[in-house]
């Protein structure tokens, strides 16, 4: 089964990809390698979503917030590669959690977008992680 038809299978619809914000690309390949530059995540409407987890903001909006995320990343993916068939493994996220300083459950946070990669990828969507609380 390909990427494409697993998404469709799942009910998910990839978002355009944003354009880069400041002096970057969205992503770079390198020998079999892609980077993708950080994302910040989308409603599905289009509008950003904002918020401070543990202010303004509760653990699942967080966790959904990583997930419309982890669509962008995808998207990127897709567009830099043609065809998100050619991923043979996610490696690694790096996750920022807008968050209050007494805010401790960024893993938790994270799992929105780990589980979307595992969902689509399966097993080869298994990866390391980071998950980073950040004042902004």
């Amino acid at each position: 089964m390909s990427i494409d038809q697993r998404l469709a299978e799942l009910g998910i619809t990839l978002p355009e990809p944003a354009a880069p914000v400041a002096s970057y690309v969205p992503a770079v390949l390198t020998g079999n390698l892609l980077h993708i530059s950080g994302q910040v995540s989308f409603a599905e409407d289009g509008s950003r979503i904002t918020g401070r987890l543990g202010e303004d903001m509760d653990l699942e909006g967080g966790q959904e917030a990583a997930r419309r995320c982890g669509l962008m990343l995808l998207a990127q993916m897709k567009q830099a590669l043609g065809s998100l068939d050619r991923v043979s493994r996610v490696v690694k996220l790096g996750v920022f959690v807008n968050s209050a300083g007494d805010f401790t459950d960024q893993p938790k946070v994270a799992n929105g977008a780990s589980d979307l990669m595992a969902e689509v990828f399966g097993e080869a969507g298994r990866h390391a992680r980071a998950a980073v609380g950040v004042p902004a």
